[in-house]
């Protein structure tokens, strides 16, 4: 399976030495991230797979810049990341973007689609251009991800369906082609038929600007489907990681083994003695 799939290149893009992540203190705190080390590739397909709770979510806040790292750094493109004022923040920002869970707290509700697509022609530069080619570009990505701008122009967000939202977020990305994108379950809350045609859109933007896609998620079947390499998170930290196939298939720890077990089957009788 992953030997079908395209890599772009072998450099690194993005990559994080003893990344950690402490909240509270004292007897109170809480280890969300302990001391984990990657390095993601151009073009490349990620998936960090772990239960509710496995730190995730705040690993992928880190990458993204939301929130700091107790210890450890991140490095982008091989240097290491300064974002440290807004203005390098918003620099780094048009590199990596995210589409998270919840397609509907992922808006603000007091602007209307065309802003929410004229801020990414905006933030790309292209402020300056002229209106007709603003339409023309909005219209393009919302085509990519089957909408019409027509249609959507106008309106507010919530106004759309949260498969029709989830395809607008993409239609974000079109317009941003950030080099990273991180999907935190980004198909957790829409339909079969849906999440199928968002993860083919994804695969097609990977496949036509090399970015880089990190998937967040509890998802082994989802994980196997995309991923050119699977990372398994327990309690904070990397217990194993390798190809799709390596982890998937030939899976070495016990935790990874009690995840692909705990997958009901569906003409198998269903196992429930670990849960």
């Amino acid at each position: 399976m992953a030997e079908e799939r395209k890599i772009w290149g072998r450099n690194v893009c993005l990559s994080g030495t003893g990344l950690t992540k402490v909240f509270g203190l004292g007897r109170h705190k809480t280890v969300a991230v302990d001391h984990v080390d990657f390095s993601f590739y151009e073009g490349e397909v990620v998936s960090i797979v772990g239960e509710s709770g496995s730190g995730k979510t705040t690993l992928a806040k880190m990458l993204l810049g939301l929130i700091n790292p107790t210890e450890g750094e991140v490095y982008f493109q091989g240097q290491k990341r300064d974002i440290s004022t807004h203005k390098k923040k918003r620099e780094y920002w048009k590199n990596i973007q995210a589409i998270f869970q919840d397609p509907f707290s992922s808006y603000n509700i007091f602007n209307k689609i065309d802003k929410v697509l004229l801020d990414c022609i905006h933030m790309r530069g292209g402020r300056n251009l002229p209106k007709a080619k603003k339409v023309e570009m909005m219209a393009q990505a919302c085509s990519f991800v089957n909408l019409k701008f027509e249609e959507l122009t106008n309106k507010y967000p919530f106004e759309l369906s949260g498969g029709q939202m989830q395809r607008l977020m993409i239609a974000r990305i079109f317009l941003l082609m950030p080099k990273i994108l991180i999907a935190d379950e980004p198909t957790s809350m829409i339909d079969a038929c849906s999440r199928a045609t968002i993860l083919d859109m994804l695969m097609q933007l990977r496949n036509e600007i090399g970015m880089t896609i990190i998937f967040i998620t509890h998802d082994l079947g989802l994980a196997y489907y995309v991923s050119d390499s699977v990372y398994i998170m327990e309690k904070g930290k990397f217990v194993e990681s390798g190809s799709a196939d390596e982890v998937i298939l030939h899976p070495k720890q016990a935790y990874t083994k009690r995840l692909i077990n705990d997958v009901p089957k569906i003409y198998e009788e269903w196992d429930l003695s670990t849960v």
